[in-house]
């Protein structure tokens, strides 16, 4: 089986136009079996997106005209491919409860969901820690240097783990090591192995999955998935089932470099 369960959509509202049914078709061509459409979900009412353009997550308007969408292609293929409408929605230190209360609307219409941070609390203000580079550099600063940004990251990934978002909580844990997203652009090796490891053992322990995040490859200042490669006999070895997803926010981005990892860990 062939999976892909990380997928954006025309409704990303930071990506591109290309149609539901293109990405359908692509992933019909790569031999893909089951593909998820997991879309931004609109963030909590009551948080301000900190982003430039302010185009972090779909707006509320605009999600059920999304779920539809995906329910029509997923009707439209069921006889070729499994296809499963889901979303990925952020975890917001703070915005728990209104993040709860999302999950307790909307989560009976999701097959697949991935819980991810991008924000963090810094101070008095949240930052997109992915960004930019720019930002990125802004952050550390405000949380002291690069090393105190990047437990920050972990510090906020494990608080998802352990929230109580309700029933309807996503089970899989979004590009786990996005922080890593600029660190060939900041100049500084960071060596967050332990926290890595530490941030393994509790998805493990929580019985979570990992998204297998093939995006990092395609960022210059990255150029790894997001976990790298070498902590993939670790995941293993725990028994954390690692599911593969191309983050794709187009259609030429579909299935990216999902030959670069596969067969070198446990795809589901």
């Amino acid at each position: 089986m062939k999976r892909d369960a990380h997928i954006h959509s025309p409704y990303c509202p930071h990506g591109t136009k290309d149609a539901l049914t293109a990405y359908v078709e692509k992933a019909l061509a790569s031999g893909f079996t089951d593909i998820s459409f997991t879309e931004h979900a609109p963030l909590p009412s009551s948080f301000e997106d900190t982003t430039p353009d302010k185009d972090s997550g779909m707006d509320l308007a605009t999600l059920s005209a999304y779920l539809e969408a995906v329910n029509k292609v997923k009707d439209q293929y069921k006889k070729d491919i499994k296809i499963r409408t889901g979303l990925e929605v952020d975890y917001i230190e703070g915005y728990e409860d209104e993040t709860r209360i999302f999950f307790d609307e909307f989560g009976p219409m999701l097959d697949d969901s991935i819980l991810s941070v991008h924000f963090l609390k810094l101070a008095d203000k949240y930052i997109c820690i992915d960004f930019s580079k720019e930002a990125f550099t802004d952050a550390a600063q405000i949380a002291g240097s690069t090393s105190a940004l990047y437990d920050l990251y972990y510090d906020a990934v494990e608080l998802s783990i352990s929230a109580d978002l309700g029933l309807y909580k996503p089970t899989r844990i979004g590009h786990p090591t996005l922080i890593h997203k600029f660190q060939l652009d900041h100049g500084k090796k960071i060596d967050d192995s332990n926290r890595i490891k530490k941030l393994f053992r509790h998805i493990a322990a929580a019985g979570y999955e990992i998204d297998l995040n093939s995006a990092g490859f395609s960022k210059p200042g990255c150029q790894e998935s997001y976990p790298p490669q070498n902590y993939l006999p670790y995941a293993e070895s725990l028994g954390i089932p690692l599911v593969y997803g191309s983050d794709a926010h187009s259609v030429a981005g579909l299935h990216k470099h999902y030959e670069k990892l596969y067969n070198k860990s446990t795809i589901l």
